[in-house]
C-alpha cells in the first residue's frame, strides 16, 4: 500500500476529529487552484493569497470562502467524526488502508462550477456510479471507528430541517448525505442564502474563471483517499496523508 505523505505539520496526540476525503494530489495543479481559491493550504497550514477578480472584492470574497477555507481543498466521503476513545491513529490509518486495497483509481467525470443548495462548489457534470461506491465504502467501512454523535450534535444537524430518510442516515451513520444522499462535491463557498443574487452570479463568474483551464483540461483521476484530522476542536482541518488505492 503507498501512502503519499502531506507536509502538514506532525500531530504530537491524537486529533479531536477525523475525516475521509477525496483531494487531488498534494503536488497537482488542481490542490494549488483549490487552495489558491480558498486562502489555504490544507497540507502545510499556510495561508495563501486568493485570486483577485474585477467586481469582487476582496473582503467579501473573504467571507464567502471562509467555511470550507477552514476544512481545506476536498471532497467529503466520510464526515468528520470522534474516534473511540481506545482508537489510535495508526488504527484509522490501517483501517483506511485496507479499504484503498479494495478500490482501482478511474477517472471521475468532468467537474462544473454549480449552485448547489445554497453554495457554490465543483460537481459532476454526469453522475457517477464509483464515486457512489467508493464514498458509500467509506462510509461504511469507517464506521465503526467513530463515536456516535452526541445529543447536542444531533440536535444541531436536525435543525437545518432533514428528511425523514436523512434524518435515519444521521441516526445510523452519524451523517445526513451518506449512501443514497450522497452528491459528490468540492466546496467553494458557504452559506449564500442571504447574498444577493449579483455577488452570487459574480462568484459563480469568477470561479468558472479560476477553474477554467482545468475543466477544460483531462477530467482528474480518483487515485487516493486522503485522510483529514482537525487537531483540536474549532482548529483548521489539516490533510496528513493520502493514500493509494489498489496498492
Amino acid at each position: 500500500m503507498t501512502e503519499r505523505h502531506a507536509h502538514s505539520p506532525q500531530l504530537h496526540r491524537k486529533a479531536h476529529r477525523y475525516a475521509a476525503y477525496y483531494a487531488p494530489a498534494i503536488d497537482s495543479a488542481w490542490w494549488k487552484a483549490g487552495s489558491d481559491w480558498l486562502g489555504r493550504c490544507a497540507a502545510s497550514g499556510e495561508a495563501r493569497p486568493q485570486p483577485v477578480f474585477d467586481g469582487l472584492p476582496v473582503d467579501l470574497q473573504r467571507k464567502a470562502t471562509a467555511a470550507p477555507r477552514r476544512y481545506g481543498w476536498h471532497a467529503t466521503l466520510t464526515a468528520p467524526f470522534t474516534p473511540w476513545p481506545h482508537i489510535e491513529e495508526a488504527t484509522l490509518r490501517d483501517g483506511l488502508q485496507t479499504l484503498c486495497q479494495a478500490w482501482e483509481p478511474f477517472t471521475m467525470p468532468a467537474l462544473e462550477v454549480a449552485l448547489l443548495d445554497d453554495f457554490l462548489a465543483l460537481v459532476p457534470a454526469r453522475p457517477s456510479p464509483a464515486l457512489q461506491a467508493v464514498a458509500g465504502a467509506c462510509v461504511t467501512g469507517l464506521h465503526a471507528f467513530a463515536e456516535p454523535l452526541s445529543p447536542s450534535e444531533l440536535q444541531r444537524r436536525r435543525a437545518a430541517g432533514l428528511t425523514p430518510e436523512e434524518d435515519a442516515l444521521l441516526v445510523r451513520w452519524g451523517y445526513p448525505f451518506v449512501l443514497e444522499r450522497f452528491r459528490f462535491h468540492m466546496s467553494l463557498t458557504g452559506s449564500l442564502r442571504d447574498t444577493e443574487p449579483a455577488v452570487v452570479d459574480t462568484l459563480r463568474a469568477a470561479a468558472r474563471r479560476h477553474f477554467a483551464p482545468l475543466l477544460a483540461s483531462p477530467p482528474l483521476r480518483f487515485e487516493a483517499i486522503s485522510l483529514f484530522a482537525e487537531p483540536t476542536p474549532g482548529a483548521d482541518f489539516m490533510c496528513l496523508a493520502q493514500m493509494e488505492l489498489g496498492r
